[in-house]
């Protein structure tokens, strides 16, 4: 079968199709005939090698971490899911692969695809929307009434996230481009901030939550728009000691300490928390929330729509300042 893979770490990671062997299913798997992948920084991330020393992979290693498609083969002690059935998915961290034909998921990471979204649609929401219901129910939980200061609202995640946290009651803050201001409240935005034109800092005040998906400078700055006792969840800072535990190696608790410390200090100075998520795979969370999605009440964002002899296109680094709003998804098969 056709997929596309990483090959190597070297100059900031080097990618090649590949004909490699249609997988088989083991207990408590399904395998998946692959109809659309959702492309998202990480693969890029994944790809540069930025989490090698923390995350072990085989190279060549097929990308992707989120689908939809059809079951076409289940493994034992399976019973929720059966031949035939329209799914879409996150696979485990160290099991992604969705730049192929066919992949193996386990059970427990798929869901029933929501019945009123094409696959295509399908296939951009798992890895944003499990971001987005983890930081907002776990790392952060939102009561009703919090306000929530979200980057990049145009965006992959930042779209999704807008919406998710709207559902859970919050009032929502978030920055886009100026072509971009009426998209943002039409997802929900109640603030919305130009980050051409204007700074943030001077509309947005005493938040109770930061969704921080730009990184570098900004996760300190924008910690300064949180109300003492605040919480900012970044999904590209620096990781903290909790990642060592979500990637099972304790071990590695020390250097996450250390990794982590300056941003902490920044924190601890300003009076609030810094929590880093790196999201797990979670059929549960997309089953809970697919009938919420079934009503409208979240809605994809699909961006750019390629055919996947160009996903190559959509991973290149001058794509992630494409400027198109959404998620970029290659459709894979019909």
């Amino acid at each position: 079968m056709k997929a596309y893979t990483l090959t190597s770490y070297r100059n900031g990671g080097e990618l090649a199709w590949a004909d490699i062997p249609r997988p088989s299913v083991n207990k408590g798997q399904v395998l998946v005939k692959v109809s659309a992948a959702g492309i998202n920084p990480l693969d890029r991330m994944i790809a540069r090698g930025d989490f090698k020393q923390l995350i072990s992979y085989r190279l060549p290693q097929t990308l992707g971490h989120e689908c939809s498609g059809e079951i076409v083969e289940v493994g034992a002690d399976v019973h929720n899911l059966h031949v035939g059935d329209k799914i879409y998915a996150r696979p485990n961290t160290t099991e992604i692969g969705t730049f192929a034909e066919y992949v193996v998921l386990n059970a427990n990471d798929v869901a029933p695809m929501p019945k009123n979204l094409s696959l295509t649609e399908a296939a951009s929401l798992p890895l944003v929307l499990l971001t987005a219901i983890q930081a907002f129910t776990e790392k952060a939980p939102i009561r009703p009434g919090n306000t929530v200061f979200i980057q990049g609202g145009a965006g992959g995640l930042g779209s999704i996230a807008i919406q998710v946290a709207k559902y859970l009651g919050a009032t929502v803050a978030t920055t886009v481009s100026t072509k971009n201001i009426e998209l943002a409240r039409e997802l929900g935005a109640d603030i919305v901030v130009d980050y051409r034109n204007e700074r943030y800092e001077d509309y947005i005040h005493n938040v109770d939550i930061v969704l921080d998906t730009v990184g570098g400078d900004e996760t300190a700055r924008s910690m300064r728009v949180l109300r003492p006792g605040g919480t900012i969840v970044s999904v590209v800072g620096t990781p903290d000691t909790d990642f060592a535990d979500a990637l099972g190696k304790p071990i590695l608790k020390p250097v996450m300490w250390l990794l982590s410390a300056k941003i902490r200090r920044v924190a601890k100075r300003l009076g609030v928390t810094y929590k880093f998520l790196f999201m797990r795979a979670n059929g549960k969370q997309l089953r809970d929330f697919t009938p919420v999605i079934e009503s409208g009440k979240i809605k994809p964002l699909v961006g750019r729509v390629l055919p996947f002899n160009q996903v190559e296109e959509a991973l290149h680094p001058s794509a992630a300042n494409s400027g198109t709003p959404g998620k970029t998804v290659t459709e894979i098969s019909n």
